[in-house]
């Protein structure tokens, strides 16, 4: 069966074989306009790639380990990347790949390509799919287009895709990929141009920069901007940037090169040549009949155009559309360099200052009216620190990712994590935090006076100078973990837990010897095979700059949420003191009261707040008809665990955990991340390879499994669990004892 055409054998009505951009490719050729020299590979060479070598059957299986629309972010991109390994370890029929290699070869034999996906979803009027989708520029040899054309077809598959298509209510499994394989041009100038603006239907817009269109696409390089009046084709406004960068090809891949001082100076188009563009994407949009988003390049004087698809960006800010939000969490090389000194160089510093500044104030000699202020001020600092979080925290988690792909792709593992093992090991703080309460558990083990008082919960008369001393430099240090994690906690009940995590830690001898001995290949074993794939040069120092930024992504994973959570403790502390004030006034139920009424309260003295249903938590009625079963998750941490489950339903669970049980809960929170030493395992409903839990979990080398459906509901409180870290299963049955372990 022929899988490879020319742009000439494509009829008008095979979309369904070649897809949207192919289709749009094969169209602009029929109408005289510029494009590239292309090939393209039909959706049947995909559908007997995934047939021929069970890929269709594995993917089904893996998509169903848990229902796609209760899987977060995270575990869809760890479902992406196991598919994307099998499609890296999967054999191309023999056939299918001599008939791609032999005309890649006939038609591209010394010329650099671009590899792009043309999914039969991608490029309508509905759905664009732009940017989901991979494509690859500048591969050389028939070989390298052969590998490339598998990783597109993987890319159908990525975590962007897949969300965006279960946004799109589309049916994943009847999904399919072709290919187009399109000479590179090495224009001088490239850019995109919108016959219509998405933001404002009168006019249009251009956007060029110089060199490769990639470093517009990725990011890297910000381009200048023109808008145009759209019935005049006149130049309205344009907008320059400061320029110093362009992308250009190099070796078997792009880089950017900085720009000469005189295109520093001037814009990558004139005026004229603006308008030209302009004029194309306008006769673009009368061919296809609706406005166009079109992709362009100039070599010399000559416009190429490389794409064309339907503009689909939404005009009523639809809230509900995620697509932005998935695409921000994807960033480039450049891009993630940039967030990373923005990070550690002004975000971290300002956090830790910020809430050292807030801890400063003494809450209790504040008078009403200024409580209720400082309260209001510390919820504004909290609330502009989440907004960051989420801005620009969460995207720089990508590092990782990106690392990761790029590992995979170069090394081909079996274990398509095995990545996370060159990224462990690092300074995180929780893991400081860790050593710092065992230190604080090793002074206790050493003084029976200490233990006696601990055991006989005589906390208030505990007068020793030097632990006295212990506790208040880690309290300066990493805040309290109770009451900065659980607002409904009172400073003296987190004592009290974490005492009792404390007489854990200094029960505990093997917890730094298990750290060390902890799972996994040894790292500079891996660190040697993933570089000795690359020469030396600026694919060599890419590959060790990507390293670094994957590592600094891995800890601030991490570290962030612990220093939000110190922001956090002051907010909570300040709400607290409000509620005991008015708890002192009489006031009912004010442990239960919202923010907004304790400053209420606070202002007006003679306020007094209804009644209010009381929220406190009353767990569910367990079943105990539970027998022994299986459930299944995602292998997080490897490893086997045995213990009894302590569930996590409640804060009193968390400060009741004991050595040697097997912490099971919604998601482990950085807050939360002191008892996992403590843990025989962890369960996880949330999933996730670098979620808080699993990353702590294989620092210490504690079997953990995520993405367990239920996990809270389906495991009960003295439940004797086996946690296989390896498989990602958990097998749950009732010990000897089936009652439950006090708070579980």
């Amino acid at each position: 069966m022929k899988t490879t055409y020319l742009l000439n054998e494509i009829s008008r009505d095979d979309s369904a074989v070649f897809g949207g951009k192919a289709m749009a490719i094969r169209r602009m050729h029929g109408a005289g306009i510029r494009v590239p020299a292309t090939v393209c590979i039909s959706i049947d060479a995909y559908k007997r790639f995934v047939g021929e070598s069970g890929l269709q059957e594995k993917i089904q299986l893996e998509l169903h380990r848990k229902q796609f629309a209760d899987m977060r972010w995270e575990e869809i991109w760890d479902g992406a990347l196991r598919i994307r390994n099998m499609f890296l370890r999967s054999r191309i029929p023999e056939s299918l790949a001599r008939e791609i290699t032999e005309t890649a070869a006939k038609y591209f034999p010394d010329t650099p390509v671009v590899v792009r996906s043309s999914a039969p979803e991608e490029d309508t009027a509905a759905s664009s799919f732009a940017g989901l989708h991979e494509s690859f520029v500048n591969i050389r040899g028939s070989a390298a287009i052969l590998e490339h054309v598998r990783l597109v077809w993987a890319s159908l598959w990525s975590d962007r895709a897949l969300l965006y298509r279960q946004e799109l209510d589309l049916d994943i499994a009847k999904s399919a990929m072709a290919v187009v394989v399109q000479e590179l041009v090495p224009g001088t100038a490239s850019g995109v141009a919108f016959s219509v603006n998405p933001a404002n239907s009168a006019q249009g817009v251009v956007e060029a920069v110089y060199g490769l269109n990639q470093g517009l696409v990725d990011g890297a390089v910000e381009p200048d901007r023109w808008l145009l009046q759209r019935k005049e084709h006149t130049i309205k406004e344009h907008n320059g940037p400061e320029r110093s960068k362009f992308m250009a090809p190099a070796g078997d891949g792009v880089i950017l090169k900085d720009l000469s001082a005189e295109k520093m100076m001037k814009p990558p188009l004139s005026p004229e040549e603006v308008i030209t563009v302009y004029r194309v994407a306008r006769s673009l949009e009368d061919i296809f009949g609706k406005p166009q988003d079109v992709e362009w390049t100039r070599i010399n004087s000559d416009f190429v155009i490389l794409q064309s698809r339907p503009v689909t960006a939404r005009q009523d800010g639809d809230a509900d559309d995620k697509r932005g939000w998935y695409l921000s969490l994807h960033r480039s090389h450049e891009n993630l360099k940039k967030l990373r000194l923005k990070i550690e160089n002004e975000h971290i510093p300002a956090m830790i200052s910020g809430a050292a500044d807030l801890a400063v104030t003494d809450l209790a000699l504040l008078p009403d009216a200024e409580l209720a202020g400082e309260i209001e001020t510390r919820r504004a600092v909290k609330e502009k620190w989440t907004g960051i979080y989420w801005e620009d925290f969460i995207p720089f988690a990508h590092g990782m990712r990106l690392f990761g792909k790029l590992y995979n792709d170069i090394v081909n593992p079996e274990d398509p994590f095995e990545f996370v093992e060159l990224l462990a090991q690092a300074p995180l703080m929780s893991l400081k935090r860790n050593a710092a309460l065992q230190r604080i558990g090793a002074y206790v083990k050493q003084n029976p006076a200490l233990q006696r008082a601990f055991a006989a919960e005589d906390h208030e008369n505990i007068s020793d100078a030097e632990l006295n001393r212990l506790m208040a430099e880690f309290s300066s240090q990493y805040g309290d973990p109770f009451c900065g994690t659980y607002g409904d906690k009172t400073c003296a009940e987190s004592r009290e837990g974490l005492v009792h995590i404390i007489m854990q830690m200094a029960d505990s001898s093997t917890m730094e010897e298990r750290k060390q001995n902890r799972a996994g290949r040894n790292k500079a074993d891996l660190e040697s095979l993933f570089f000795e794939k690359f020469k030396q040069g600026d694919n060599r120092a890419q590959a060790e700059e990507l390293l670094d930024l994957a590592r600094a992504s891995y800890r601030l994973r991490d570290d962030d949420n612990i220093l939000l959570g110190r922001i956090e403790e002051q907010y909570v502390l300040a709400v607290q003191e409000g509620r005991n004030r008015l708890t002192r006034n009489h006031i009912t139920a004010a442990e239960q009261l919202p923010e907004s009424e304790v400053v209420r309260c606070l202002r007006d003295p003679g306020y007094r707040p209804g009644l209010r249903e009381s929220r406190e938590f009353s767990p569910a009625p367990e079943s105990r008809q539970m027998k022994a079963r299986q459930l299944l998750g995602q292998p997080a941490g490897p490893g086997i665990g045995r213990g009894k489950a302590r569930v996590i339903l409640s804060p009193g669970d968390l400060a009741l955990f004991k050595k040697g049980e097997v912490l099971v809960c919604d998601a482990v929170d950085p807050n939360m991340t002191f008892v996992v030493p403590l843990a025989a395992g962890v369960v996880e409903r949330r999933g996730g390879m670098l979620i808080h839990g699993a990353i702590i979990a294989r620092e210490y080398g504690i079997a953990c499994v995520t993405g367990v459906p239920d996990a809270t509901k389906l495991i009960h409180g003295g439940d004797e669990v086996t946690v296989d870290g390896y498989l990602g299963i958990v097998t749950v049955g009732q010990g000897a004892d089936s009652s439950p372990p006090q708070g579980a």
